[in-house]
């Protein structure tokens, strides 16, 4: 799997490579290299010419002169291909789990740090474009998905589909004992609405920590949950989306790329 190194295995690599080489091109699509360079964000179609021209695409090894050349796009492809001497980035499609640090925003526009700052300058270009699957606030952090898949942007965040996201709370003061059955009970109205939330579960961890499973994504809900019953976060952390977890060895700041077998754990659990 890529990480932020973006290591492959040589002998994957090689394995990759002949794959590709052995494709049926009237079985799988294709495209124009300069167009499908300029779509993962490495430059306009006259960049990826002069890069070229320069000897800097190869293909199994091959400098790649004609960018107006059509090659079939497989998953193998960024094993195959390089840019500059380092591997294609992730065809569209892919989905990054990033450890978001405190301090960060989840926009595109807004002043200061940003979450898509931490990955590759170039992904900011690419087309689809990329989008966080939900939002974590500056003052939140921990499991943040990333992808340029709307379909799938949009399956994960449905109401219909309940997708269950699991918080780390730390609390300003002890709990009141009766918290998980308010939660639980599926009555609560939040200040400022009039429809109730989905029943919640509150798994007690001391007297200031606990962990809050919902279902429904509304505006800064977890903080307007415990405010409801007279508390204040302090520290809120998400540690899974469905059954994906975040990784223990994963720090604040780093990232790395999701198969298909990840992906499919966020509908379960």
């Amino acid at each position: 799997m890529l990480t932020a190194s973006g290591a492959l295995v040589k002998a994957d690599i090689m394995r990759a490579c002949v794959d590709l080489r052995n494709v049926d091109m009237a079985k799988v699509p294709t495209a124009r290299i300069d167009k499908l360079l300029s779509s993962l964000g490495y430059g306009s179609r006259n960049d990826i010419a002069r890069m070229a021209r320069a000897g800097a695409i190869t293909l199994d090894g091959v400098k790649l002169r004609d960018v107006t050349k059509r090659i079939p796009v497989t998953p193998d492809l960024p094993a195959c291909m390089a840019v500059d001497g380092a591997p294609l980035d992730p065809l569209a499609g892919m989905v990054v789990l990033l450890h978001k640090p405190l301090g960060m925003t989840c926009s595109h526009k807004e002043d200061g740090a940003l979450v898509y700052d931490i990955l590759p300058a170039r992904w900011r270009q690419r087309n689809p474009a990329m989008s966080t699957i939900g939002r974590l606030d500056k003052q939140t952090s921990g499991l943040l998905l990333l992808t340029d898949d709307g379909d799938l942007l949009h399956r994960i965040i449905s109401p219909k589909r309940h997708v269950k996201k699991t918080y780390h709370v730390t609390l300003a003061r002890p709990l009141n004992g009766d918290e998980a059955a308010i939660f639980a009970a599926g009555d609560l109205i939040l200040a400022g609405e009039d429809k109730p939330l989905a029943p919640a579960l509150l798994d007690v961890m001391s007297e200031t920590e606990a962990r809050l499973t919902v279902t429904e994504g509304r505006y800064h809900q977890v903080r307007r949950m415990f405010a409801a019953t007279g508390n204040h976060v302090e520290k809120l952390h998400r540690e899974a989306l469905g059954g994906l977890s975040l990784p223990d060895d994963l720090a604040p700041g780093q990232w790395k790329l999701l198969g298909a077998d990840d992906i499919s754990m966020i509908f379960q659990g």
